[in-house]
């Protein structure tokens, strides 16, 4: 796949997001000289990255340059200092993606103006490729535009266009803080072996390694989740007295419920 842009993409923020981005889209054949990153201080392997390819590099915007896309990598509590300087690159042609959390096209349109924005929420494992994003478009973005977007952002993972930017909210409670809950499933599953008798490290690492299997098992087959659940649980079998304390009218789901929940309240405080 090449992804076709007519004018420079300027990436500002090096940090890990903005670096698997700047990846992807290198892998994904754009050229390095399409790109401009700005950012102060790029970590090494950042720095790596932009020569290696000939990715142009400044520390703040430059003038007289007008961008294609306008790509927010940075931290959401730096967002009121970044975005002024922008407006100068933002044309009417200019798409403007952010994948600061809680910072809502409102925000930024203070800020920017009247432009094309879309709101993304990706999630860690973008950094390695295996991500999902969340993206919501307000009205000004084309079909052009968001096609150009969904390109750029499915170099990390599969990306999710939602009906209405409140869902932005849900989707970050979902799967942009997702990983977390996945990382503490591992640390609970290895604390109960433990307590049972297993070597902490021993435990740590069957519990690790179960939960990495079964998501790229989860990732390869075609069947659904609950399907695969049912295939591991025999009747009257070890997985089934688990999966009853599990499933229980207390167990995990009315957790999740109430844990989801309070992400997503959370996502709509820190947006205001």
């Amino acid at each position: 796949m090449s992804i076709a842009v007519s004018g420079p993409i300027v990436l500002v923020g090096a940090g890990n997001m903005g670096g698997a981005m700047l990846g992807g889209w290198i892998k994904s054949g754009v050229r390095g000289g399409d790109v401009l990153v700005i950012d102060p201080g790029p970590p090494p392997a950042m720095q790596n990255l932009i020569a290696d390819n000939g990715v142009a590099h400044a520390s703040a915007a430059p003038e007289g340059v007008t961008a294609g896309v306008v790509f927010l990598a940075v931290k959401p509590q730096v967002m009121e200092a970044v975005l002024p300087p922008l407006k100068e690159l933002i044309g009417p042609d200019t798409v403007v993606v952010s994948v600061a959390a809680g910072k809502t096209l409102g925000f930024i349109e203070r800020h920017l103006g009247e432009a094309a924005i879309v709101r993304a929420m990706p999630n860690t494992p973008a950094m390695i490729g295996r991500g999902v994003t969340g993206a919501f478009a307000n009205a000004r973005v084309t079909e052009k535009q968001r096609t150009l977007v969904h390109d750029l952002l499915k170099v990390s993972g599969p990306v999710e266009w939602v009906a209405s930017e409140a869902d932005i909210d849900t989707v970050t409670a979902v799967s942009g803080s997702g990983p977390a809950y996945v990382f503490y499933l591992v640390e609970c599953m290895a604390e109960a072996g433990r307590k049972l008798g297993l070597e902490a490290d021993l435990a740590m690492r069957l519990a690790r390694e179960t939960v990495a299997g079964a998501g790229e098992l989860l990732h390869q087959s075609p069947d659904a989740a609950a399907r695969l659940r049912q295939n591991v649980t025999s009747p009257g079998g070890t997985t089934a007295a688990a999966l009853a304390v599990l499933m229980a009218d207390d167990g995990m789901q009315p957790l999740f419920d109430k844990a989801i929940a309070a992400a997503r309240q959370r996502a709509e405080e820190l947006a205001g």
